[in-house]
């Protein structure tokens, strides 16, 4: 992981909540000691906490920059505190003693991500106004209010091809000018950070990593729609960016506001963090917007589209955080070098959470059309110990395993649509030989039975049907007969559910009997 060469050197301590579990403050808390018992002045060796350092299953992760470059390490315990020191003093010597803990920065896993979202993550101290400022944040933001207009913003934006990072896909510049354009009036803008797939922690990093990145592409996106009040939706599970979101909205606040305060300018934006109760189906829109006004979190049928008539009936833009954070970089090197990034059908990059039976874990910001293969083998190291890989799990509970044979598929919403999975939010959960496929099945559909608002009954009594079918081959008491019974059951779910959670919740089922029925067959008896 490379970094400007700084003089003097500095420690960089991962701040994100994995690396606080594994042990950061407290390993930075005694970085911070020897430093005072070696009577050196904070000035002459900062210790930084920062965001995600990408690597998130080596924690917690440190950085050493200095002339020479920067140097990463992981799992380094509180009692190494002394041997760091000592290396960034310039004494070689500690090196051996820090070697089991030295992670190699030219692994693909660090060169071959195009940091567009995360640019920021692990440079910027997320808690600081000051040190988000010094490297560039709301500087698109004042360009914005002083030299662009709305349409000449959304005209970038529909340039760059990006596309909505939180499952669907919709193009974002389609989606702005939907809301920019209807009858005069208020609109709001809301930023969905109510991540809930299993094994997805992309905009959980976005959030912690890079509060102000995300505040200034919601500004830049109510500006460019006409809102003067917006929203970010965070689930309650996690506190760490709920409380990095809040002080940046503070900070922001006691600055004088986003308009006069940062881009002195005239602009009464105001942003608030309402905090969301868990419940996965808050995700789609319309729910998300019951819940955010303080009913019930269930969905609406559509149209209209929130676009159209959402918050308060007023046109509401919704759009993930991770999709938000991307804008400010669009803006500063333009639609066309976005757009260029990915493929012809998927342009830009996507963030990606990398978990399972692979060896190296954690957070990957990739060009789209790279090769399935690339991010899991090349980038992730393949299996543990060299372990054959069965599939990769892609879209959360309701997207699908795609075999280790078709991993040159590209990343890409149409060629992981053809396969019968979807790229979803990104996270990406990869599973080892031994992996019942059935088994894996029922637990996405109890997730999803679970998870039901109940609204509607196909999900709500249909989902509770799958999961006991399953409970069938899992148990070794199917029939074949309950194969085609499993199949007529998820067309069911799948045509007439009314939200997106009901409609997708069969897509693992029928993935994995496309792909690995013989498992389901042979659990028949």
């Amino acid at each position: 992981m490379s970094s400007l060469a700084t003089s003097p050197p500095r420690l960089r301590c991962c701040d994100a909540s994995a690396c606080r579990l594994a042990g950061g403050e407290a390993l930075r808390r005694a970085l911070q000691r020897a430093r005072a018992a070696a009577g050196i002045a904070p000035s002459a060796l900062p210790i930084r906490p920062v965001g995600c350092l990408r690597l998130c299953g080596r924690g917690p992760l440190l950085a050493l920059d200095g002339p020479g470059g920067s140097l990463l390490w992981g799992g380094i315990p509180p009692e190494g505190a002394p041997q760091l020191l000592a290396l960034a003093r310039g004494r070689q010597a500690a090196a051996a003693d820090l070697a089991p803990h030295a992670l190699d920065g030219t692994h693909p896993f660090f060169q071959l991500q195009q940091p567009v979202v995360l640019a920021r993550c692990g440079q910027v101290e997320p808690d600081s106004l000051s040190s988000a400022l010094q490297q560039g944040a709301y500087r698109q933001l004042r360009r914005c209010l002083t030299q662009l207009s709305p349409e000449q913003v959304r005209r970038e934006v529909r340039r760059s091809g990006l596309r909505g990072r939180g499952g669907a896909g919709y193009p974002t510049g389609l989606k702005w000018d939907t809301v920019a354009l209807q009858p005069p009036g208020p609109r709001v803008v809301v930023a969905n950070g109510d991540e809930g797939d299993p094994g997805a922690f992309m905009d959980r990093t976005v959030m912690e990593s890079d509060p102000h990145g995300l505040l200034e592409g919601m500004a830049i996106a109510a500006w460019a729609v006409g809102a003067e009040q917006g929203y970010l939706y965070v689930r309650a599970e996690y506190p760490l960016a709920i409380a990095r979101l809040r002080r940046a909205l503070v900070q922001v606040e006691r600055r004088g506001g986003f308009g006069p305060g940062l881009c002195g300018q005239p602009w009464p934006l105001r942003l608030e963090l309402r905090v969301g109760a868990g419940a996965y189906v808050c995700g789609e829109e319309t729910a998300l917007l019951a819940s955010l006004a303080g009913g019930r979190g269930t969905p609406h049928p559509r149209p209209p589209y929130p676009a159209q008539r959402g918050l308060a009936d007023r046109p509401t833009l919704i759009n993930n955080v991770e999709t938000l954070a991307a804008i400010p970089a669009i803006l500063r090197r333009g639609g066309a070098w976005y757009a260029a990034l990915g493929s012809s059908t998927s342009p830009g990059t996507k963030v990606l959470s990398l978990s399972g039976a692979v060896l190296h874990t954690g957070v990957l910001e990739v060009p789209l059309g790279i090769p399935l293969r690339t991010v899991v083998e090349t980038m992730g190291g393949g299996g543990l110990e060299g372990a054959p890989l069965k599939a990769v799990q892609t879209g959360g509970p309701t997207g699908g395993c795609i075999p280790a044979a078709l991993f040159d598929t590209p990343l890409d919403y149409g060629a992981l649509a053809a396969l019968g999975s979807m790229l979803g939010s990104g996270g990406m959960v990869v599973l080892g030989a031994d992996t019942s496929l059935p088994a894996l099945a029922r637990h996405f559909m109890g997730f999803c039975a679970a998870e039901s608002c109940g609204k509607c009954l196909p999900c709500r009594v249909g989902t509770q049907q799958l999961a006991w079918l399953l409970d069938r081959f899992v148990e070794g008491r199917a029939v074949p007969a309950d194969l085609e019974r499993l199949e007529d059951l998820c067309a069911m779910v799948r045509a007439t559910s009314l939200c997106g959670l009901g409609q997708a919740a069969p897509n693992p089922v029928l993935a994995s009997l496309r792909h690995f029925g013989h498992e389901f067959r042979a659990a028949c008896r």
